[in-house]
């Protein structure tokens, strides 16, 4: 089969590898789509300690069922599925947890286990989900960062009538924007550099856009109770650290390179109370992402702007990189 191999930091390979023959707990999936995430463009740069080279990219997808493992059952060949592609070892202390995001033994398909940016993936059937009835294979691929988003949400907790502030209306910002707003936001408003961003934020519903958050009217009013990054730049973190209202709360949603550190105030942590979150992956999130997905929250059309194939794969990192697009997907029998 065809597949995207990333050897080793800096190293890219479109080449031929062998069929991903199924274990008994496994199925393999003929491709339909996967997304392009900023996490790929970490893993080719060596900017994302977990990985594991070489391996093939791509943990957003949905495709077809081709082969049933041995001990499948509930399954069927022909079905079109997605895939939460994070698995855990249930073992360590984490999994005994119930944070299997944080597991000690963390795999992931496309990360430290051959992912989709192929014409074929095999996928543990405990981390497949069936695509509801007349969704698109494409738009299925949004329901992995969705459920990012959903695992985010579920940590900052917000109460109902809070007033968001996100950086970045990249593909992350743009979806975090939309289910804040069902999350039941009094206002949402994003900030992003690339101006030619912000008309789609506006349409998406945000409330006020702007290339600095010093151009909003709630930066003289004491600012917002959530402040959200999405870019992952430290530039946009540190800033957004200082626009978090007294007693809110700044979560790192976006993923910066492994070794950047970024400088912030202590004593306004403590003086203010602020409390700053992290959010990793994904935690039992897929399956209501899923539903967000089906049940048409989020726009599925607006978000994925370019299709590409296989072969495409250097072009579409470069898309991705000049901020030209939003969801840019790597279509394996070839771009539509």
């Amino acid at each position: 089969m065809r597949a995207v191999v990333i050897e080793a930091p800096g190293k890219l390979n479109v080449t031929t590898l062998p069929y991903p023959n199924p274990g008994p707990d496994e199925v393999v999936v003929r491709v339909a789509a996967v997304g392009l995430c900023g996490t790929d463009v970490h893993m080719l740069a060596g900017e994302f300690g977990p990985t594991r080279y070489p391996v093939v990219p791509g943990h957003e997808f949905s495709g077809e069922i081709v082969e049933l493992g041995s001990h499948v059952t509930g399954l069927a060949t022909g079905e079109l599925v997605g895939a939460d592609p994070a698995i855990y070892c249930e073992a360590c202390h984490y999994c005994a947890m119930g944070r299997g995001n944080l597991c000690e033994n963390w795999r992931t398909i496309g990360i430290t286990e051959n992912g989709a940016c192929a014409e074929y993936v095999k996928v543990p059937t405990k981390n497949l989900y069936r695509l509801p009835a007349g969704l698109e294979p494409r738009h299925g691929t949004l329901i992995e960062p969705l459920s990012t988003i959903v695992h985010g949400l579920d940590i900052v907790r917000p109460r109902l009538g809070d007033n968001f502030l996100i950086y970045g209306a990249g593909t992350m910002g743009l979806l975090y924007l939309q289910t804040a707003k069902r999350a039941g936001a009094a206002s949402v408003e994003v900030v992003d550099l690339n101006e030619g961003r912000l008309a789609v934020a506006g349409k998406l519903g945000a409330d006020n856009v702007a290339t600095s958050a010093d151009d909003l009217p709630r930066a003289q009013r004491g600012g917002w109770e959530v402040v959200v990054d999405c870019t992952g730049a430290v530039p946009a973190i540190e800033d957004g650290l200082g626009r978090v209202r007294r007693g809110g709360t700044f979560q790192q949603f976006g993923c910066a390179p492994d070794q950047d550190t970024a400088s912030f105030s202590p004593f306004r942590i403590y003086n203010d109370e602020i409390t700053v979150v992290g959010s990793m992956a994904i935690l039992q999130s897929y399956g209501r992402a899923l539903e967000l997905v089906g049940h048409g929250v989020i726009d599925c059309d607006t978000m994925i702007t370019h299709g590409f194939s296989l072969d495409e794969y250097e072009q579409a990192l470069e898309t991705f990189r000049k901020g030209t697009g939003r969801k840019i997907q790597i279509l394996p029998g070839g771009a539509g």
